[in-house]
């Protein structure tokens, strides 16, 4: 797709509307002017008194006539008897004939288009009418044929040049002028659009550099900037610091809580207890996942999704979890750039929600246009279609008792959601074939350089 900059559509513009105004006025001046000249052609009696006066008048003699009347816009000459008078005329020009020959006292005229030794060779027809070119054949008592060519032409400048044509070319080099100015101002802002999107707060931001010619409002938007990145970086390393040290002492409490749990006497209160404790470590762990993410702190290695997929879909159906996993020899092939961790926690999700809500999980693995997609079914009865993309949002679920045993915080979807992101993939929710939820996720392929 073509991108037109800031700079450009405003040169556009002004372009635009300067020729647009120019062509109007021009086209309304020259109209009038061409009606003006009209109406300045030799008149009939002028006409009539010249042939008069070359009729009385000697051969030998004529020529000094010629010469004294003559002018740039009123060619005069005499052709021998025997050159024809007639040829092919437009009804205007018969109109204009019979006009005029009614003011030469009974004398043949013809009116036609004047020949083009005149005008321009390349452009005979624009050379004419911008001259308001007319000729006039009269046939002399003499038998002589006398030719006039009447030129009343556009008002030109001292330099030969149309009036109008220096203020054109004045305003086109102010255009000019203006979009080079442009150009220069609105480069600061393309290179502040780059750095917008290359913005990576897991490390130091580069600062923009400082436009020192630019306008006022453009270097504080740049200072802005910077200033804000940094602030964002020292934002994110506390945070990350923070978060890091909450983890590391819950995590250490959980420890030491569940080998207490384990002196608990009564066997269905110590499953319960270990079972909230191991929930807490996993909202934990999904916690501080989806946090690493979004600081771009995700690892990166070459990650086999099959064999991944393989391990999680044996481990449940040794517990006895209804799930299948079905992928070509393509797939089993295919790999990833990513987080092993994280990318085992998304499917670990998915699948845990499939068997919790759906009773099973159907795997399918398919690699298309340079991206693997993994579909999970399930046998539930399915997630409304208003639903399917808020159950992706932090905490919400669509069971809303907050019953620990209907399921967890609501924040499966929504931790699977910014990690398959942060990987530079998608999930989609939709229904399966057979009626239940299908969740499928698209990985990009990794494509070794």
């Amino acid at each position: 797709m073509l991108r037109v900059t800031l700079a450009a559509r405003l040169a556009l513009i002004g372009l635009v509307g300067i020729a647009l105004v120019t062509t109007v006025v021009v086209a309304i001046f020259y109209r009038t002017t061409l009606r003006e000249n009209e109406l300045t052609r030799p008149s009939p009696a002028r006409l009539d008194a010249l042939a008069t006066l070359l009729e009385r008048t000697e051969v030998g003699s004529r020529q000094a006539v010629l010469d004294a009347v003559s002018s740039p816009q009123f060619a005069v000459r005499i052709v021998p008897s025997g050159a024809p008078v007639g040829g092919e005329t437009t009804p205007e020009q018969q109109e204009l004939r019979e006009t005029y020959a009614a003011g030469l006292a009974g004398r043949p005229v013809e009116i036609v288009p004047p020949s083009d030794h005149r005008g321009s060779r390349a452009f005979p027809r624009l050379a004419r009418l911008m001259a308001n070119a007319i000729e006039f054949r009269i046939g002399l008592r003499s038998g002589d044929l006398l030719i006039i060519d009447a030129y009343t032409r556009l008002p030109v400048t001292p330099f030969g040049l149309p009036v109008g044509f220096g203020a054109g070319l004045f305003g086109s080099i102010v255009a000019l002028l203006a979009l080079l100015v442009m150009q220069r101002e609105t480069r600061p802002l393309a290179r502040l659009a780059a750095a917008v999107d290359r913005v990576d707060l897991s490390a130091d931001p580069p600062p923009l550099p400082d436009a020192r010619r630019s306008a006022p409002e453009i270097r504080a938007v740049i200072a802005a900037f910077n200033r804000l990145q940094g602030r964002l970086a020292e934002m994110l390393r506390a945070r990350m610091t923070l978060v890091g040290g909450i983890a590391h002492d819950v995590r250490t409490f959980a420890t030491r809580l569940r080998l207490r749990v384990e002196h608990i006497p009564d066997d269905a209160e110590r499953r319960r207890a270990v079972a909230d404790i191991d929930d807490m470590i996993r909202l934990l762990d999904d916690a501080l996942l989806s946090t690493r993410a979004g600081a771009g702190g995700l690892s990166q290695e070459m990650v086999e999704l099959a064999a991944l997929l393989a391990v999680d879909v044996h481990d449940r159906r040794v517990q006895g979890a209804a799930v299948d996993l079905v992928a070509d020899e393509r797939a089993r092939a295919t790999v990833v750039l990513g987080d092993r961790l994280a990318l085992r926690r998304v499917f670990a999700n998915i699948l845990d929600n499939a068997l919790a809500y759906g009773h099973a999980a159907h795997v399918h693995m398919d690699v298309t246009d340079g991206a693997i997609a993994v579909s999970i079914d399930d046998e539930g009865p399915g997630i409304p279609v208003d639903q399917r993309e808020t159950v992706l949002e932090p905490f919400h679920r669509l069971e809303k008792s907050r019953n620990r045993a209907t399921g967890g915080a609501g924040l499966g979807l929504a931790v699977v959601r910014s990690l398959v992101e942060a990987h530079g993939g998608t999930i989609e929710i939709g229904a399966a074939p057979g009626g239940g939820t299908r969740v499928r996720v698209t990985l990009p392929v990794f494509q070794p350089a």
